[in-house]
Order: structure tokens, then sequence, then C-alpha cells
């Protein structure tokens, strides 16, 4: 009983240092949340949040690749108001006609291919002012404190969701103002006997920082246009990881 009293209390604080931070998530009203079960159970009040900054940490071409799958999913339900979306790239590899896959429309997204880091964080800042987007997505490979401070004070105004994803990153250990910092892995799908070709796309969901939350490990897959969670066996025989480059999302 102790034990549960002071989660209690725990729970209460950090509601409390959330409010005075200024974080009002956003929950959706539709459905169960985004779908990803035990994940959202680490943000505070159970709530995936919206209108603010999320980072994705992607080591590797194919570590970037599922993390593109996963933002993906979560476009899915960020955008089924109908509103759009810009994503701003360096060295945009992105297959546009992948993302049908996953539930989004790419005419609802605005690609925008830009090289300098200046420019790129510039464009980010400016789209995350406008409250008619549902999120504004942008890829490169390091921001300092300062930088996503900025973005977190323009999308706290908005409550437009921002997602960095930072592609071979060389200070992936840097503080940021970020709500959440995740890491996305491919992990190997699983075939249905009989079934020729690939089976659904499969993650291993590392929550590496939640402001007022708790972080955890996680594995998912996207199957019948949904996030499902899903159980290792270590001990069975596993099958070739098939990264997401390799079933088109990447051209």
């Amino acid at each position: 009983m102790m034990i549960e009293e002071k989660k209690k209390i725990l729970t209460r604080l950090r509601q409390q240092i959330a409010a005075a931070q200024g974080f009002k998530p956003v929950p959706i009203t539709t459905g169960d949340g985004f779908g990803l079960g035990p994940i959202e159970a680490c943000f505070p009040n159970n709530v995936f949040p919206t209108g603010t900054i999320h980072e994705f940490l992607a080591e590797q071409p194919e570590d970037a690749a599922a993390s593109e799958g996963f933002i993906a999913g979560l476009l899915a339900k960020l955008m089924e108001n109908g509103n759009s979306c810009l994503w701003i790239s360096r060295n945009r590899k992105l297959f546009p006609p992948s993302l049908e896959a996953f539930g989004v429309d790419p005419q609802q997204i605005i690609f925008l291919d830009l090289y300098y880091i200046k420019e790129i964080l510039w464009a980010m800042e400016e789209a995350l002012k406008c409250e008619g987007l549902a999120c504004v997505i942008a890829e490169l490979p390091d921001i300092d404190f300062a930088q996503s401070r900025r973005l977190q004070l323009a999308t706290e105004k908005s409550h437009v969701t921002g997602i960095l994803l930072r592609k071979e990153p060389k200070r992936s250990l840097s503080a940021t103002a970020c709500t959440a910092r995740w890491q996305i892995t491919p992990q190997p799908t699983e075939i249905s006997a009989g079934i020729p070709g690939v089976g659904n796309p499969r993650w291993e969901v590392n929550l590496r920082k939640v402001k007022n939350g708790e972080g955890g490990r996680f594995y998912v897959e996207w199957a019948e246009d949904r996030f499902a969670t899903f159980e290792t066996q270590d001990t069975k025989p596993q099958p070739q990881a098939i990264p997401m480059l390799e079933r088109g999302l990447i051209a």
C-alpha cells in the first residue's frame, strides 16, 4: 500500500511540474490514443505529447529508415484531421509513395529540400508557428540546446508537433529542450508459414528520455494499419532482419 501511495504522490508531483513548465499535452480523442500501448504510459498523464518537440536519433542509415517508418505511423494519427505536414530534408532519401503503407497520403506532405542547417532550423521554427499544420519534421545531424529551445517555444504557442530526425549525429548525448528522445532500430520480421515475401515492419523502440516521465525499451510492429507491441523470443531462431530501406521506404 505504501508503494502505491508513493506512486500516486510521484504522479501528482510530475503533473504539477509539467504544468509549471508549460507542458500541455493535447490528447487524441478518437480511438485509443496513438495505439502505442505501454509506451504511452511513459508520458505524463499517460498521453502521447503532441504540440511539442520529439527528437529521433539515427546513427546508421538503416536506423534512419526505421525511424522514418515509425514516424510515418505517428503521422497517420497526427494528420487524421486532414491538416498537412511539412518535411524538411538536407539530403532526402524518403520515397513518398511508400508512406501509403502507413496510412499517410503523401499529397498531404509538403517536402522542402534545404542544404544549410541554419536554413533548416529557420524554416522549421517559422513553420512551427503555423497553427494549420499537423506536424513539422526536420532532418539534420545535430542541434544545440539554445536552438532546440527556440523550437520548443514556437511549438508551445501553436501546439504544432515538431519532430527532429537527427541522422548520423556527432553529439548524440547533447542536451536539448525536446520533450522526448527516441532511438528506433529495425528488428527481424516474422513471416507466416507458406507465405512468400517479408513480414510487417518491426522495430526496437528505445525511449531514452522523457521530460517528467519514464523511459524504456519496447518492441513494436506495424500491422493492420496500426501499432502493435510484441514479445521477443531470444531462444527461437530469428529470420534475417530486413531494414526498411529494402521495403521501399527509401528511394
